[in-house]
């Protein structure tokens, strides 16, 4: 396993990373790793098939039909 040093760690940094550590009964090198394994972590892809259905609300008292003519009359 690696060695990581990091020099030049500010002290108020510390404090706040020691106390989270602290809170989650892990060491400060545990909650490091946790921390950084969490913050580098690559998303998983989304699919635009999550959209469906999104913002439906919105339409619900709204015919569709009539709001596309609408906004079509506006363009002239």
């Amino acid at each position: 396993m690696a060695t990581l040093n990091v020099k030049n760690f500010p002290d108020d940094l510390y404090e706040r990373l020691k106390r989270r550590a602290a809170a989650q009964r892990r060491s400060i090198a545990g909650e490091v790793v946790r921390l950084l394994d969490r913050a580098v972590a690559e998303a998983e892809p989304l699919s635009i098939l999550e959209l469906r259905g999104l913002g439906k609300e919105a339409w619900r008292e709204i015919d569709a039909a009539e709001h596309v003519r609408a906004e079509r009359e506006a363009w002239d």
